[in-house]
């Protein structure tokens, strides 16, 4: 199983995270396996970083094989959508621009890719046109719309199936909106497509 993430995806991150010029295609990066985490499972804080920070994204799962997909062709790849956190070693991060190093070791550590239940995508009129948003607490921290997308799902498939065979089980996160911020042990994470649960976590 492979687990893909898109990067830069919404123009309110790219402004939140101080990037001046739009990507042209998409930017994507991969987690591990062993980055998955499901069932609601908690989310323990690692000990080598001091500044672990959520990014909430739809998540897309595929459901047969593909290679070189045509994006009129790319919705009949996947039926079902989901929720996850990309969670980010943000002091790493910025430890790896400085010295212009990959990022895996900020991105796709244990355990840093916790992954909702999936829902039919025929529960929605439109793929692009769906709200989602994060509760840390009870509080609402970060929200999303998939039609703010630069580059819309069937897009994300298209182009990355240009590099690899996609195969079925495997995960595309297509990116996060603006909010993203800090996690700490004891809260608890409870993300939402429109108005349904998906995901309800604890960080220990």
């Amino acid at each position: 199983m492979k687990l893909f993430a898109i990067g830069w995806n919404y123009m309110d991150h790219n402004k939140e995270m101080n990037r001046k010029e739009l990507p042209d295609e998409p930017t994507f990066f991969m987690k591990a396996e062993t980055a998955l985490v499901k069932d609601n499972k908690p989310f323990f804080y690692p000990d080598f970083s001091h500044e672990i920070e959520y990014e909430t994204e739809l998540v897309i799962r595929i459901d047969r094989m593909g290679k070189s997909i045509d994006e009129s062709f790319a919705c009949r790849y996947y039926s079902e959508i989901g929720l996850g956190v990309d969670f980010t070693a943000r002091d790493l991060q910025r430890r790896q621009r400085a010295i212009g190093a990959p990022w895996e070791i900020c991105k796709s550590f244990d355990n840093s890719a916790p992954v909702s239940r999936f829902i039919s995508k025929e529960s929605f009129p439109n793929i692009q046109d769906i709200h989602f948003h994060l509760d840390i607490n009870g509080k609402t921290v970060q929200t999303g719309h998939s039609a703010d997308m630069l580059f819309s799902i069937n897009t994300i498939i298209s182009y990355l199936s240009r590099f690899f065979t996609l195969k079925t089980g495997d995960l595309i996160f297509t990116g996060t909106p603006a909010g993203i911020g800090p996690v700490h042990i004891g809260d608890r994470l409870q993300g939402y497509i429109e108005e349904q649960l998906m995901f309800d976590f604890l960080i220990k």
